[in-house]
């Protein structure tokens, strides 16, 4: 039996817009009405921790009421022809319930939470108003990548790029530094689809596939082009 081609997709905000969360950075430059240096940076939680765990309890509630969108489902199909890895830059969970298996999430996941004391301590958060301190009264913080951090998850999303046998892109600027960089890891010779409602500038790429609309229209036509 022939082994199943490898597909590889990074997404970005733009998949899950369609479901109705914010992209991370809107035309005005703030997130929800929030400058991004207040709410997302190391330095903002140590000045405004409260006001941080605010700010994230709200996102955590607006993903529980968002649903996966006929972009994430149309993902999760591929699975029944291929194997398909998934690395994201939303810290939503839509890919997960809309089916999709094998999902790598660059800047963290908004479900959870992690103990200042050790990064490895982390905490499923499920309720709109998480508490702040784990049960020996350590301070939490959101499990998520902030501006002026590391991304630790890059190297493993890079080593992934490598090994597809198919590239998609959908739904990012290619603006976001270390992600947007990925897609360099990817083989010239692999066939790479882009899907956006404004493609992205892709640099030094070969065997593009281009199919320039939203991603629920884009991921449907995408479908047509790999399965048929």
């Amino acid at each position: 039996m022939q082994a199943k081609k490898h597909i590889v997709v990074l997404t970005g905000a733009g998949i899950s817009a369609e479901s109705g969360l914010k992209t991370f950075r809107d035309s005005d430059g703030l997130w929800m009405g929030y400058n991004i240096e207040d709410v997302a940076t190391p330095r903002a939680f140590r000045k405004d921790p409260q006001l941080v765990l605010d700010f994230y309890n709200m996102r955590r509630r607006d993903v529980a009421e968002a649903r996966p969108n006929a972009a994430h489902l149309g993902l999760a199909r591929l699975e029944q022809d291929f194997e398909v890895t998934i690395v994201t830059q939303n810290i939503d969970d839509l890919h997960e319930r809309a089916g999709s298996t094998k999902v790598v999430h660059l800047h963290g996941e908004i479900f959870k939470m992690r103990s200042i004391a050790d990064e490895h301590t982390i905490y499923e958060i499920r309720g709109y108003q998480a508490g702040d301190t784990d049960d020996q009264g350590v301070q939490l913080r959101p499990h998520i990548v902030w501006f002026e951090e590391a991304v630790p998850m890059i190297g493993e999303a890079a080593r992934i790029m490598t090994s597809a046998d198919i590239f998609i892109l959908v739904g990012t600027s290619l603006q976001v530094y270390p992600a947007a960089g990925l897609m360099d890891y990817v083989h010239p010779d692999v066939p790479k689809y882009i899907i956006d409602r404004k493609i992205p500038p892709v640099r030094n790429a070969e065997n593009l596939i281009l199919i320039e609309k939203p991603a629920t229209e884009g991921v449907e036509e995408l479908l047509k082009l790999l399965m048929g």
